[in-house]
């Protein structure tokens, strides 16, 4: 059996076109599809790291509170994607719960990387104003995750061109099956 867990971000629900697509394709490759749901999140978290780290373990603690139930010994195959907070709280899950789980990783934040990044790939736009993309790079060659960069793209992986952002999105869902079916 195959698992496909969705942690959001901070204003990225899951029915936002990355994950919403992510969830679609999933459940197309068989896949047992949890979307979580994030709230009550900290104001003005943006450039403040206090806030920040607030910020994703309250993502964790829900992440636990709405999977509690959940037994995920029954899945031969998990996958966790990730949205911005999400990825932190995705790979803090994964380290307490489901090791061997692949993550995705929806425009990461450098804490993302403060932990085990095997298995995993990323997906950043260069024009994404909540993550450096310098060290985005440099974090993702450190750790050997594959970087995938959407050129002049923000945090949801979208610029002002609307045919441009569904070419984006195509590509980012086209990698993900990918990522799916290894």
């Amino acid at each position: 059996m195959k698992l496909c867990i969705l942690f959001p971000g901070i204003g990225y629900h899951c029915d936002k076109p990355l994950l919403y697509y992510s969830a679609r394709l999933a459940k197309a490759r068989e896949y047992d599809v949890l979307p979580l749901k994030f709230s009550g999140f900290p104001e003005g978290a943006k450039g403040n790291e206090e806030k920040m780290i607030t910020a994703a373990e309250h993502a964790l603690s829900q992440s636990e509170v709405q999977l509690a139930g959940t037994e995920l010994s029954r899945y031969d195959d998990i996958v966790l994607i990730g949205k911005s907070i999400g990825t932190k709280a995705a790979l803090a899950f994964r380290e307490k719960h489901c090791p061997s789980a692949k993550a995705i990783l929806f425009t990461p934040l450098e804490m993302t990387f403060e932990h085990r990044t095997d298995s995993c790939t990323a997906f950043h736009g260069t024009s994404d104003r909540w993550a450096n993309t310098s060290d985005i790079e440099r974090l993702c060659k450190e750790n050997n995750v594959p970087l995938y960069e959407y050129e002049g793209a923000d945090h949801s992986l979208e610029t002002a061109d609307v045919f441009r952002n569904i070419g984006y999105l195509r590509d980012v869902i086209e990698k993900t099956d990918r990522l799916l079916t290894k």
